[in-house]
């Protein structure tokens, strides 16, 4: 008979992992809105946007709480037994997250529409496999990320119609 082991609990290392995942999300967070910033105020506004594009205080919150949730999530992997499974999520956690970054600083930061359309594409298919995973590790973490790859999924929808609304000018 195979008894799942639960969760490490109770050691010094359950808030400090905590803070570690939720810091590791706020440094994404904070280098990406340093690559957001310089283009949010100036070419962003220019760009032709598709009529479902929520106002640009939308963005912030659910940002804000998609990485909370994110870090959460992998936080709770973490705790986990150690496995072969378990370093695999990890590793698309880190994978996603890095993916994230990158679009930032494809679609802000390059204002390369076609390449940010591209990528948010691999960025979802990432973020999707890592739920995934996580679902195989604990079904609460892997429901965490779900709202993430709603929001993905319709930001990524967006991305491609920026990219159709605004050709590049030859």
């Amino acid at each position: 008979m195979h008894v799942e082991q639960g969760p490490r609990l109770g050691t010094w290392r359950d808030p400090v992992g905590l803070f570690a995942f939720l810091a590791i999300c706020a440094l994404v967070a904070a280098f990406g809105g340093m690559i957001t910033s310089a283009s949010v105020t100036t070419w962003y506004p220019t760009l032709q946007k598709p009529a479902l594009n929520p106002p640009d205080w939308v963005f912030g919150p659910v940002w804000t709480l998609l990485y909370a949730m994110m870090a959460v999530a992998a936080w709770r992997v973490w705790r986990r037994p150690a496995s072969r499974m378990r370093r695999i999520a990890l590793y698309f956690f880190f994978i996603q997250l890095a993916l994230n970054l990158l679009w930032s600083y494809l679609f802000f930061g390059q204002q390369a529409l076609f390449w940010a359309t591209i990528e948010i594409v691999v960025l979802l298919a990432a973020i999707i496999a890592t739920t995934g995973l996580f679902l195989t590790q604990e079904r609460l973490a892997g429901w965490l990320l779900v709202p993430y790859i709603l929001w993905v999924a319709f930001a990524s929808y967006l991305t491609y119609a920026i990219w159709v609304l605004n050709p590049p000018v030859t």
